[in-house]
C-alpha cells in the first residue's frame, strides 16, 4: 500500500506544483493531447527535462542564442536580455511573473520563434511541456 501511495505522490506532485493558474493548466493540458498523439506512451511531463532544454547549448540554431539561458540568464527568476536586440526580457520563471505561460496565443508565438533561434527547429509539444512544467516551478 505504502508503495502505491508512494508513486501517486510522484506521479501527481509535478502535476500540483503547476496547478494554480486555469489558463496555465489548459496550455499544459493541450500540450499533453499532443505529446500522447506524438508518443501513446507519454505520461506526464518533466521539470528535469525542461531544465536541459533550458541550459543545453545548441549548435543548430543561431549562434547568438546557443541556449535559452543566453537571453534568460542562468538564473530564470532574474530579468533577461534579448542576445539579438538588447531589449530587457522579464523573468521567465512563473513564481516571479505568475503571468508567464497564461496566453496560449502568446505562448505558442514565443515558442516558434525561440525555438527556430535556440534549436534551429521547432519544439516539440514534450518539449514545451517539459519546458512549462520546470519553469512553473522556478
Amino acid at each position: 500500500m505504502i508503495r502505491y501511495l508512494i508513486l501517486a505522490a510522484i506521479t501527481v506532485a509535478p502535476s500540483l506544483a503547476m496547478a494554480g493558474d486555469a489558463d496555465r493548466d489548459a496550455i499544459i493540458a493541450g500540450y499533453a493531447a499532443e505529446a500522447r498523439a506524438a508518443d501513446p506512451g507519454f505520461t506526464v511531463f518533466s521539470a528535469a527535462a525542461g531544465e536541459r532544454l533550458f541550459r543545453t547549448k545548441w549548435a543548430s540554431g543561431d549562434e547568438r542564442t546557443p541556449s535559452c539561458t543566453a537571453c534568460h540568464t542562468d538564473n530564470p527568476r532574474n530579468p533577461g536580455r534579448n542576445a539579438k536586440t538588447g531589449r530587457p526580457i522579464d523573468p521567465v520563471a512563473v513564481s516571479v511573473n505568475p503571468s508567464r505561460f497564461t496566453d496560449a496565443a502568446d505562448v505558442e508565438k514565443q515558442f516558434t520563434r525561440d525555438c527556430e533561434s535556440v534549436l534551429g527547429r521547432p519544439c516539440t509539444p514534450r518539449e514545451k511541456g517539459d519546458y512549462i512544467t520546470f519553469m512553473s516551478g522556478q
